[in-house]
């Protein structure tokens, strides 16, 4: 969608272009995750240090003697902090460079004084499920950060648009510990997805855009074309293009996340603007046989 308002906003964008925009964007989101896992292992690595400093005080209190780095040390996390393939993943990308050791103190700090990771330390025999809630806990400390943000936004303006995939993403991993070696083929964008059918979109909608125009205009009834927002026309023909080309998607499922989409990136009455028109199409175009789904319910 952001490739085709780009280009609809400069003519002078050609589709090879756009689709080197493409690919790079997906790369991008890739690498971000890949940063937020790294920040989050620095953030983890200063326990070692907070033990270090707890253990040396000459007055320790109950607390510091009781402290130890079990949130870095413990299996999970060393599953990630020994994987190759993400140490190759880090090195690859650079990200060393990105990792602020100020904010990642900071970070670790305030999240050492909250009540969850205090009660985490004063548990004699954490288990696997103690380990995974206080790291998911980090993790939510972090996004919710200003400071963790604004570091995120210095170097990825990608940030608010892939959030709720990374962050789901991050997640998952979490939940998913301790790492296997090749974890990380999980979260790497495959052919099929960039390919197959990102690019395939893209590709159809810039080919067949004076048709799909064709299609649409009749149904926006006393709308005149110029008067549709272009965010709402692009994705009006992305959504055409998933009726009348790609097979395995269900109908339903299109008009769903067409609808959701607009309310993240158009206007406020989008939603009910995009859901009327699609629901026409899909009526009409399905009368007229020009819909054909692989698979039972694919036209529901």
């Amino acid at each position: 969608m952001q490739v085709l308002y780009a280009m609809n906003r400069d003519s002078q964008i050609t589709y090879q272009q756009a689709s080197v925009r493409y690919k790079q964007s997906i790369d991008r989101s890739y690498e971000l995750f890949l940063f937020h896992l790294h920040q989050m292992l620095r953030i983890l690595a200063y326990a070692k240090k907070d033990a270090a400093s707890k253990s040396s005080k000459l007055l320790p209190s109950d607390y510091d003697k009781q402290f130890t780095d079990k949130l870095y040390e413990n299996d999970l996390v060393q599953s990630l902090v020994n994987n190759n393939r993400l140490s190759q993943a880090i090195k690859k990308y650079k990200l060393d460079g990105r990792i602020d050791p100020d904010i990642t103190r900071k970070l670790y700090s305030t999240f050492s004084k909250s009540e969850e990771y205090t009660k985490y330390i004063r548990q004699n025999d954490s288990q696997k499920e103690d380990h995974e809630a206080i790291l998911l806990e980090l993790y939510r400390n972090c996004i919710a950060s200003e400071l963790f943000v604004d570091r995120v936004e210095d170097h990825y303006n990608n940030w608010i648009d892939d959030k709720s995939l990374v962050v789901g993403s991050i997640k998952k991993v979490l939940k998913a510990l301790p790492a296997e070696e090749d974890f990380l083929d999980e979260f790497i964008p495959n052919e099929e997805t960039v390919k197959v059918f990102g690019e395939k979109l893209l590709s159809q909608v810039c080919e067949e855009n004076e048709e799909l125009l064709a299609i649409i205009e009749p149904s926006l009834n006393n709308w005149d074309v110029d008067r549709v927002a272009v965010i709402d026309m692009i994705l009006l023909k992305m959504a055409l293009c998933e009726l009348l080309y790609f097979k395995s998607i269900p109908t339903k499922v299109t008009l769903n996340e067409f609808v959701e989409i607009s309310k993240l990136y158009s206007t406020d009455k989008s939603k009910d603007f995009i859901n009327g028109i699609l629901d026409r199409l899909m009526k009409e175009l399905a009368k007229e046989g020009k819909i054909k789904k692989e698979g039972r319910g694919l036209m529901e």
